[in-house]
């Protein structure tokens, strides 16, 4: 694919984009109160269908979209074993979560914080997702743009690419999420990340088909074409120090969904969008089936590319994330797979970043700033100084990231979370299910030694006898959050 045709397809898409935010900001138009609840949930107006199916977009994001397939050939099928555990995560979520931030009409879910343990805890809570959030999205992006910087902008610059340009790339995927999120949030965002949803998955499809025909095989040659490759084994229960033994990966699942999505504002603030508790509900179980789906669809991809590149003699590159870009792009496929490999590209990087952006910018302006307690013009103008600062720290991580980045995104993404998202799953969990009555001072200091435990726990046990808690470490930050909770609890 030349540089003309990538930029036209950059463009095109770009538009597209914009056109379905002027489509979707005509509605209820205005600097009233009504426009931050647009921002925020949609005016709760938005239909559950549409949620559930741009919701798949924000969750496999450019971390799915690149660094899954070239996963398989270390990790094979194994990750299916998470993937069963976020289904259970997800009927939790959906059967205690959402009836509660229902209950209480919440805009942003750390509220349920603040009304059980006090203001102490609303803000820590909101504090630790902001961390979490600004950080996961940025490695998500990075990813991308990274992709962007290797695969497109060397080959036009004919060598390694200047730091500005990268710089410029970055900043210029975040001013057109700016723009498009600007004016009504939330309600642009299920219908955006509706088309990235469906143009990641139809990338997937093409590159399959591609596969395919360039090995004389049709989609009926596809179970068999799997087997061959020795990449699809699903379940690992030989030893339980590895850390994807089978049980680590379901739990790990499970409590990684309840606390990245179940207690995550940017996941959240899709379902309150619905119209009421069973739309909500319904669009959690549809999102369920849509995403195994895809991650199969994912994995199946993954598995005929390694097959691809050795049937090809293809060299291997040392981050297995080029994997797919570098088979997409190099003409084996086809003239046409590198545009459909780029839209998919694309929509995996706005997908992640707008609803992020726009999460960010609710828990900071209700949670942390309260604009709730202030006049509707003075609230509107807060959030939309917040917005535009959002974007330019997600901005400067993710230059950070470029400049120290030596690991593998999608163990450094989960990594990160094993340990932000753990305190909050603490939280949720002493509020929901126990009657402790901590010290309001000591919740953040309890919040922020938890993770620090858990790492020294799992140094410990790695280096005394092997052991890893691998991505299953969360809940057990969680258990260290409690535990801490209760030391600090008045006595009854």
């Amino acid at each position: 694919m030349t540089a003309t045709t990538a930029l036209f397809t950059t463009l095109a898409y770009v538009g597209l984009l914009l056109l379905i935010a002027q489509l979707s900001s005509r509605k209820g138009a205005g600097e009233d109160s009504s426009d931050n609840q647009r921002f925020f949930v949609a005016n709760q107006s938005a239909p559950w269908a549409v949620v559930a199916f741009g919701m798949v977009g924000a969750s496999l994001s450019g971390v799915t979209f690149l660094s899954i397939p070239g996963w398989v050939g270390d990790q094979q099928w194994t990750y299916l074993q998470m993937v069963f555990g976020y289904t259970i995560g997800y009927a939790i979520v959906a059967t205690i979560l959402l009836p509660l931030y229902y209950k209480l009409k919440l805009t942003s879910i750390y509220g349920y914080l603040g009304d059980r343990f006090g203001r102490e805890a609303h803000t820590t809570g909101a504090a630790f997702f902001l961390l979490s959030r600004i950080i996961g999205a940025s490695f998500r992006l990075f990813l991308v743009a990274l992709v962007i910087d290797v695969l497109m902008l060397e080959p036009w610059h004919g060598g390694a690419t200047p730091g500005w340009m990268f710089g410029l790339t970055t900043a210029a995927i975040l001013a057109v999420i700016y723009i498009y999120t600007r004016r009504s949030g939330m309600g642009t965002v299920i219908w955006t990340d509706t088309l990235q949803t469906a143009c990641m998955l139809i990338a997937v499809v093409l590159t399959i088909g591609g596969i395919l025909s360039a090995s004389h095989a049709g989609w009926s040659d596809l179970p068999a074409l799997l087997g061959d490759t020795g990449l699809t084994r699903v379940w690992v229960i030989e030893d339980w120090r590895m850390p994807n033994h089978a049980v680590k990966h379901v739990l790990a699942g499970m409590f990684v969904t309840i606390a990245m999505t179940g207690l995550d504002q940017d996941m959240m603030q899709k379902n309150l969008a619905c119209r009421n508790l069973r739309e909500a509900q319904w669009n959690m179980g549809t999102f369920t089936v849509i995403l195994v789906g895809a991650n199969v669809l994912f994995l199946t991809m993954g598995a005929l590319l390694w097959m691809h590149a050795e049937a090809t003699g293809m060299d291997i590159p040392s981050s297995t994330d080029r994997l797919y870009p570098l088979i997409a792009m190099g003409g084996t496929l086809g003239p046409w797979m590198g545009v459909a490999f780029l839209v998919g590209l694309l929509a995996s990087a706005f997908s992640s970043a707008d609803s992020a952006l726009t999460a960010l910018t609710t828990s900071t302006c209700v949670d942390i700033l309260q604009t709730d307690h202030v006049s509707a013009e003075a609230a509107s103008r807060t959030r939309k100084r917040v917005h535009a600062i959002m974007a330019l720290v997600l901005l400067v991580v993710i230059l950070a990231f470029r400049a120290v980045n030596d690991t593998s995104v999608v163990a450094a993404l989960f990594t990160v979370a094993n340990y932000t998202y753990g305190p909050l799953l603490g939280l949720f969990v002493a509020g929901m299910f126990t009657t402790l009555r901590p010290s309001p001072k000591g919740i953040p200091w309890v919040c922020v030694t938890a993770p620090v435990l858990g790492y020294i726990l799992e140094s410990v046990l790695s280096a005394q006898w092997g052991f890893s808690f691998g991505f299953a470490l969360l809940p057990v930050n969680g258990l260290l959050t409690v535990l801490g909770l209760a030391l600090i609890s008045k006595r009854p």
